[in-house]
């Protein structure tokens, strides 16, 4: 089954999918995938999500199997909240299926410690509701794997090269996170058998569905972490765990809900796997949609993953994008000072800095520094700002930018070739056309030429060029020398 096909009407032959064509046109939108993590993330939701959005369960399968630790995978339809949803568990020989016995997902531990407290998990990694009290069970020390025998069974395995790589950093992560919390060399980190094994499973089957899935980009809503404790060899912590909390580094994160644990270590590191942005949901015609289901049925808080697959539509093509305004008035810095901190503030990634005049109280003249950047680079360049001004506050808004679709075409004049900005409508019709500056400038000052004229020759050579084939109509001003 070819999974680029899957779940499209595109009135196409089978085989020609939009992503096949699309290079033919202007602007070009991305196969994304969307992962809202509202209860949370674990291995099981993502296998169930994936399968969901319409991954061949038995490609799925074939990962599993070709790990060749007695490993298989059940998959099932349940309700969460009154919704349907896909769960797969992962059955071992040390395992029982998850409705009877608890899994392990707290798979590491440093080297030498062989206590093993057991506690109530469910398949949604491992939960920690308050009403619910541990029941202590045993099973005989199985053997511990070690980080690296790990990853040689993953290089072992019949698997394509790209799930390989992926499970494995996955696994190198989850070891560096284990390490780094135990101040251990990383060596020295071993998984206990069973958490391994089902950890092991969830990685490398996640890694076969994210190929099966061939999304250009993964990105994911602020992830629901939980609240409460969770028992660990260590004793009892707070939620999220240390691993969790090591892999999720600078996520987004929050708490709702009843106290229990929803972001397990290995569903944190399915997510670095991805390498997910963390975003809220763009723009995108959704070609298929998935429900991965947790292990307990939650009143009233469905405990889903949801997987949203489609193209999302160029940021550039007229739509709505964010855009983080940062303002401050001074009216006691030199224009030195402003000058310099104007240019820090583009070289740390604004979009635009622009100063105006303005009149101040008590009759003083200041200049209003505005700065346009992305949300994620908001937090930097304020702290830019107060470091580099004499600024002791300010103030920051999310807007609304709406943008043409915009390209760059080269043309030749002859003193050399310059580049042309075009802005494009919806429609494809050219709105706007204009030289590069910094092109212009640089011909201009080797040439011994005005800067104005190279400007409207390139301006001619472009209008004389697209007029016809782009609807794009030359000015009605002779642009020759003199006029």
């Amino acid at each position: 089954m070819c999974w680029r096909g899957a779940g499209r009407k595109t009135g196409l032959p089978n085989g020609i999918f939009p992503r096949n064509i699309v290079g033919h046109l202007e602007s070009q939108s991305m196969r994304t995938a969307y992962l809202e993590c509202f209860s949370g993330i674990s291995g099981d939701m993502v296998l169930g999500a994936m399968v969901g959005a319409g991954v061949p369960f038995d490609r799925l399968e074939l990962a599993a199997a070709a790990l060749n630790v007695g490993a298989r995978l059940e998959l099932r339809k349940v309700t969460r909240g009154g919704i349907a949803a896909t769960k797969v568990d992962v059955i071992s020989p040390d395992t029982h299926s998850h409705e009877t016995h608890s899994r392990h997902e707290h798979p590491a531990h440093a080297h030498g410690e062989h206590s093993h407290p057991h506690h109530a998990h469910d398949e949604h990694g491992h939960h920690h509701a308050h009403e619910e009290q541990a029941h202590p069970h045993s099973h005989s020390h199985a053997p511990h794997r070690s980080l690296s025998a790990i990853l040689a069974m993953i290089r072992a395995a019949p698997l394509a090269g790209a799930v390989k790589e992926r499970a494995s950093g996955a696994f190198q992560l989850l070891g560096e996170a284990e390490a780094g919390i135990h101040s251990i060399p990383i060596e020295q980190v071993h998984f206990h058998e069973v958490g391994a094994v089902d950890t092991i499973v969830d990685i490398v089957c996640a890694a076969a569905g994210a190929e099966a899935l061939d999304v250009d980009q993964w990105l994911a809503s602020p992830l629901n972490v939980g609240s409460g404790t969770v028992v660990c060899q260590h004793g009892t912590l707070p939620v999220p765990a240390p691993a969790t909390l090591a892999l999720l580094g600078d996520a987004p994160v929050y708490a709702a809900g009843p106290p229990m644990e929803r972001v397990t270590p290995t569903g944190a590191a399915l997510l670095r796997m991805l390498d997910v942005r963390y975003t809220s949901l763009p723009a995108m015609r959704i070609a298929s949609a998935g429900y991965g289901a947790g292990g307990r049925d939650t009143p009233g808080e469905p405990n889903l993953l949801r997987l949203l697959v489609g193209e999302e539509q160029p940021a550039a093509d007229s739509a709505n994008e964010t855009i983080a305004v940062i303002e401050t008035v001074i009216d006691d810095s030199t224009p030195q000072v402003l000058a310099s901190a104007s240019e820090l503030l583009l070289a740390a990634g604004a979009w635009d800095v622009y100063r105006t005049a303005v009149q101040m109280k008590k009759g003083r003249t200041g200049v209003q520094m505005t700065i346009l950047c992305h949300p994620e680079k908001a937090a930097a360049l304020r702290d830019l700002l107060f470091r580099e001004t004499s600024t002791i506050g300010l103030r920051w808004r999310i807007e609304n930018k709406v943008a043409l679709a915009r390209e760059s075409v080269p043309v030749e004049t002859p003193w050399g070739q310059v580049r042309m900005k075009i802005a494009r409508l919806d429609s494809g019709a050219v709105a706007n056309a204009s030289p590069e500056y910094e092109d212009c400038r640089a011909i201009a000052a080797q040439q011994s030429v005005p800067l104005k004229q190279v400007m409207q020759e390139a301006m001619r050579v472009y209008s004389e060029k697209h007029e016809t084939r782009a609807g794009f109509a030359a000015p009605a001003t002779n642009l020759k020398e003199g006029h």
